[in-house]
């Protein structure tokens, strides 16, 4: 008689166990929030060429638009047009939330080191948490204040740190990388219903086009189309920066929150500025001091407060 498992099937089959699938999505988080995070690296390096921010982001979108281009035909088929009224909701989504926040983003990436640029973006879920309180009138409890004052005393630690050496750069870097932050918070809470309705997937390929057609447009107005004309590593590196930076991540964040689910995920995500201050050292050899490292471990408990304090549990990236 053959022996049989437990669920009742044969033993001689694969068997995909739960711990399997779960340890694959914790994987894919973490994965995905390390990605994210080396977009600002590839920024710096980008930088080392003479391109702006404009350029910058035109590239990152020329390389990326393709697939998620592929990816909303895709969800087209056999989908319920959208109505009028979804179609502006969405192109107010992909103009703020990763239109206006990468370009911010990239623009203070001119002015501040990866590891603060990676602390303040992290701070997303807390200026969601600080929206719903003042925006949207929802109460603020004793732990949730905790976890502000945690991650908030972490940026003013690495920000007056790098302060000290960058001057008034620093403090407009560090001002265009809040906003970037502002404006991804604005998103993920604008977008919470029709997440619902129409899908993740459907909606950041939707929002990623309406992104991609703003990013490019905005270089044909305000620069010469002989810029696209660049060296051998601009290409490169873009092409880094759109794929494995953007695209990739993407999609591995969402296949981990479908296995492992939003807090486990958001949580897995905590490794994004640690990574980045390890890939700047090395990369960039910018230097990782006490300061750096203190204020980065602050910043980390007050996201992992917030994610047991906060049902919502909010995504980082962008």
């Amino acid at each position: 008689m053959k022996a049989v498992c437990p669920y009742n099937g044969p033993m001689d089959k694969t068997i995909t166990t739960p711990s399997t699938s779960y340890l694959g999505g914790l994987a894919l988080a973490v994965g995905g929030a390390m990605l994210f995070s080396a977009k600002a690296v590839i920024a710096k390096l980008l930088y080392r060429y003479q391109i702006d921010a404009v350029t910058l982001i035109a590239f990152r979108m020329l390389f990326s638009l393709p697939v998620f281009a592929a990816v909303a035909l895709w969800q087209m088929r056999g989908a319920a047009p959208l109505s009028t009224a979804d179609r502006w909701r969405i192109v107010g989504l992909g103009l703020v939330g990763y239109y206006l926040s990468s370009f911010l983003d990239f623009l203070g990436l001119q002015y501040i080191t990866v590891g603060l640029e990676r602390l303040i973006l992290f701070l997303t879920p807390t200026l969601v948490l600080l929206i719903s309180a003042t925006w949207l009138r929802q109460h603020i409890g004793r732990l949730q204040w905790l976890a502000l004052a945690v991650s908030y005393a972490g940026i003013v630690f690495v920000f007056v740190h790098d302060l000290q050496g960058g001057g008034p750069n620093v403090l407009l870097g560090s001002a265009l990388v809040l906003g970037s932050a502002a404006a991804y918070a604005a998103y993920l809470l604008l977008s919470g219903e029709m997440v619902k309705r129409l899908g993740a997937l459907r909606l950041v390929a939707y929002a990623m086009c309406v992104s991609s057609a703003a990013c490019i447009g905005q270089y044909f107005l305000l620069r010469p189309a002989a810029g696209l004309l660049q060296p051998m590593p601009v290409y490169g590196l873009s092409l880094v920066n759109g794929l494995l930076c953007t695209v990739a991540p993407v999609f591995m964040t969402m296949t981990a929150v479908q296995r492992i689910g939003a807090g486990a995920a958001s949580q897995a995500g905590m490794i994004g500025p640690v990574s980045t201050l390890f890939l700047g050292a090395v990369i960039l050899a910018e230097p990782v001091t006490s300061w750096q490292l203190a204020g980065t471990a602050l910043v980390l408990a007050g996201v992992y407060l917030l994610s047991h304090a906060n049902p919502a549990k909010p995504k980082t990236g962008n």
